[in-house]
């Protein structure tokens, strides 16, 4: 991953939680702009470091929280204001606040689709686009603590928005099958759908691979992992409006 063109900066939220913002070096705004959502892990934005920078290189703002997963409410207000803070100063880090494309890791999946599901956790904020990586939706996600295939299966839903689901096949942690099923569901209701399975393992997919000493993902330096990576960068990027071969 060329991390020459990107500027990385840290920052907090209001609650005091990190946030990393990448940005093209020389970006000519108003940018695309995404909130990517790590996984289940306490506090692991810096898991999401390759795939940030990969993105942010094809021309979009990319903004990665921490939050806690073993916090009392699992989590949600810490993604829920992450959210609101996107909002508020997309503008102002070169972004277009009106295309803000949510997107998850894992656990972080089903919370970005939860809110496309359940607008008024976010004041009837709706996304541009989701975009869901390695991750299972017949779990509560950590936004609405509603599954998001329950909600589909229960049909009262609002006005669609783009979905882009990502997925290794050689996923052993959450099997691909799990973006199948919830692609299905999507469709079933009309909903704008793409599933795109590459070669890649869990981690794989952000161009990573996980490390039992350090009990998390770190980027990889095998070719075909960061060769995976590329193409989920190039995913996202693309949902999140960027236009490749223009």
């Amino acid at each position: 991953m060329n991390q020459l063109n990107v500027h990385r900066q840290t920052t907090s939220v209001p609650n005091g939680k990190s946030i990393d913002i990448y940005r093209p070096a020389a970006p000519s705004a108003p940018l695309p702009t995404v909130l990517l959502w790590h996984g289940i892990g306490p506090d692991e934005r810096e898991v999401l470091r390759p795939l940030a920078t990969a993105v942010a290189a094809a021309g979009v703002v990319v903004l990665v929280p921490d939050w806690r997963s073993d916090a009392p409410d699992g989590g949600r207000a810490h993604l829920l204001d992450s959210l609101a803070f996107c909002r508020e100063r997309a503008e102002s880090l070169g972004g277009d606040a009106q295309r803000i494309t949510l997107a998850g890791w894992s656990a972080g999946a089903p919370a970005a689709l939860g809110v496309a599901l359940h607008p008024e956790v976010a004041e009837g904020w709706r996304p541009a686009a989701v975009v869901g990586l390695a991750s299972r939706y017949d779990r509560p996600a950590r936004t609405t603590g509603i599954p998001p295939l329950d909600d589909l299966a229960a049909g009262r839903l609002p006005t669609p928005v783009p979905v882009r689901l990502i997925h290794g096949t050689g996923d052993t942690e959450i099997g691909p099958e799990h973006s199948r099923t919830a692609a299905a569901a999507l469709a079933a209701h009309d909903w704008p759908v793409l599933l795109e399975e590459i070669t890649a393992d869990h981690a794989g997919v952000l161009a990573s691979e996980y490390d039992p000493a350090l009990g998390r993902c770190r980027p990889s330096a095998d070719a075909e992992v960061q060769a995976a990576g590329r193409l989920a960068a190039h995913s996202l990027a693309q949902a999140a409006g960027v236009v490749y071969g223009a």
